[in-house]
């Protein structure tokens, strides 16, 4: 399998997959693709018409879309163990896993990922509801570490925007904030990180914000 990924400081679509294919220990080869500059589109093009990524590369065929992505590994590599054993939790996962892959439009334009950073900024009334929004999912549907129990594709979902709780200094309840704390301080998360921090390439959309 590879997986075609883009600037892991930024790309959050990117950063979901990937974590699931790693902290499942799957062989996997990625490849950075620069969002950077005008040929970005051209790029992206030659491994899938919707030239966006991540795109997952297994037996010739190019998967795009990062919930697909996801349901493609879990259902084909893991067992289906991406998503809780019990049919409602299950449910509520996909449910929830939905929502963060639709919606939340103020919190990604007010606070795109910049794991590099730490930056604060004047949040929109719709941002800061989104946030309380958010620790209440957290909070309601921990279970012991993760939510629903094992970490799965829910909390591969939510990973991005504990990061960008992260750099933009955002207040949570303490157990929201454990939480948020152990996404981060996955395995996976922390390689994903460290390869983040090394990146060089800047992209100007994402540097909002007052450096702190």
């Amino acid at each position: 399998m590879k997986l075609i990924i883009g600037n892991q400081n930024y790309s959050t679509w990117s950063l979901r997959p990937w974590l699931l294919l790693s902290a499942f220990e799957l062989k996997f080869n990625d490849q950075l693709v620069s969002l950077l500059g005008a040929g970005a589109s051209a790029r992206l093009a030659t491994f899938s018409d919707a030239k966006k990524v991540p795109v997952l590369i297994d037996e010739g065929v190019a998967i795009w879309d990062t919930l697909a992505i996801c349901e493609y590994i879990s259902e084909n590599y893991i067992d289906g163990k991406g998503w809780p054993a019990e049919k409602m939790q299950r449910a509520l996962a996909r449910s929830l896993t939905a929502e963060m892959h639709s919606s939340f439009a103020s919190i990604r334009n007010e606070m795109p990922m910049n794991i590099s950073a730490r930056r604060r900024v004047d949040l929109s009334d719709l941002a800061k509801a989104e946030i309380t929004y958010i620790g209440g999912i957290w909070t309601k549907h921990l279970d012991d570490a993760f939510l629903f129990g094992d970490y799965g594709i829910v909390d591969c979902f939510f990973t991005p925007v504990a990061s960008r709780f992260k750099t933009y200094g955002v207040e949570l309840s303490p157990l929201a904030q454990a939480y948020a704390d152990r996404l981060l301080a996955h395995p996976a998360m922390q390689k994903w990180t460290a390869a983040a921090l090394l990146e060089t390439e800047i992209l100007p959309l994402a540097e909002v914000g007052v450096e702190v």
